[in-house]
């Protein structure tokens, strides 16, 4: 296929599986939650294109819908252009991950999200609150200053990038251990206390090209300000097995984890047996892993600019990261 009808045939399919219109941000950040990096400028050429052969239709600032035409081009299209669901992009990325526990030398898996330096330092308390009582993914994060540049996307001015580990981590570090994991789903789990109760809200890796945890966020879902005044709230989780006999090893893994920073693990759930209303696999063992984007979600609910984020964003040095303790005075010096 031509490397121009793909991309078209790509952000096609992005409309057709959203099912609504979309902005040209909303379908950069599908596609790289997919693993496909074009820039925002790339993919509103490609709409323009696209408008004009009447196989997408603008509704002014909302965005573009894909018109009956774009539908019937899909229809034609070459099958293999199907875009990744995100259980693919999970196994890619704990493949590619170099982090090397023993040495603590290599490359973690982050997320990245863009936004405003001046709302982030208003809601800097809350952020770090969420680290503070265990809701994020270990207890490191790093900045990326204005000008920076980040898979493809620069850092405007007045705008930095906070990049927070990602859960998938756990599976890269594992992985290395000789211990697999797999990725089941990510949802919302009600906290009751201050201690995981239930899932109320999953959706499935392998039925989704977008990270769950930012849907929920995204939709105003999740409820931090409870779940770290009260303990009573909504946080993002996820859901993996791993091999039952592996349980001595991986308990010992995840300690040295948290001692270094990386730590993130809320429960295990036994064989056959249900956990937190989860149903575990037979000769598996279940784990419940903290979202790593749960620290933006705070911003969302107080209403703050998130201009995009990006889950399983990247590879970053474990060495560029930093405890969340310093992120007040680090922001305070971007102002």
């Amino acid at each position: 296929m031509d490397k121009k009808d793909r991309k078209k045939t790509e952000i096609l399919r992005v409309l057709k599986e959203e099912g609504k219109i979309l902005t040209s941000s909303q379908i950069v950040e599908i596609l790289q939650n997919a693993g496909v990096h074009y820039s925002d400028r790339a993919v509103r050429m490609y709409l323009q294109i696209l408008d004009e052969q009447g196989l997408t239709e603008p509704h002014g600032r909302k965005g573009r819908a894909i018109t009956s035409a774009g539908l019937r081009e899909l229809e034609g299209s070459n099958p293999v252009t199907h875009l990744a669901y995100l259980s693919a992009k999970i196994d890619i990325m704990t493949y590619r991950m170099t982090f090397d526990l023993p040495t603590c030398s290599g490359a973690v898996i982050v997320n990245m999200t863009l936004l405003p330096i001046a709302d982030f330092y208003e809601c800097i308390d809350d952020v770090c609150e969420v680290f503070r009582q265990g809701y994020a993914m270990g207890e490191l994060v790093s900045l990326l200053r204005p000008g920076m540049s980040w898979n493809g996307t620069v850092i405007p001015a007045g705008h930095c990038g906070f990049c927070t580990v990602c859960s998938v981590t756990f599976n890269g570090v594992l992985l290395k251990h000789g211990i697999p994991m797999t990725s089941r789903f990510s949802g919302l789990l009600e906290t009751k206390n201050g201690k995981p109760s239930r899932f109320t809200e999953i959706i499935n890796y392998n039925a989704t090209t977008v990270d769950p945890l930012a849907i929920f966020i995204r939709a105003g879902m999740t409820n931090y300000r409870d779940a770290l005044r009260t303990g009573n709230g909504l946080i993002g989780a996820a859901f993996r097995e791993l091999p039952d006999e592996s349980r001595p090893r991986v308990e010992g893994i995840i300690e040295r984890m948290k001692k270094i920073g990386l730590g993130g693990f809320l429960k295990f759930g036994l064989p056959n047996q249900s956990i937190l209303g989860i149903p575990v696999s037979d000769g598996y063992l279940g784990a419940i892993v903290v979202g790593g984007l749960n620290p933006i979600a705070v911003l969302v609910e107080a209403g703050k600019k998130v201009f995009q984020s990006w889950a399983i964003s990247g590879l970053m040095d474990y060495h560029r990261l930093f405890h969340y303790t310093e992120l007040k005075s680090r922001l305070k010096d971007l102002m």
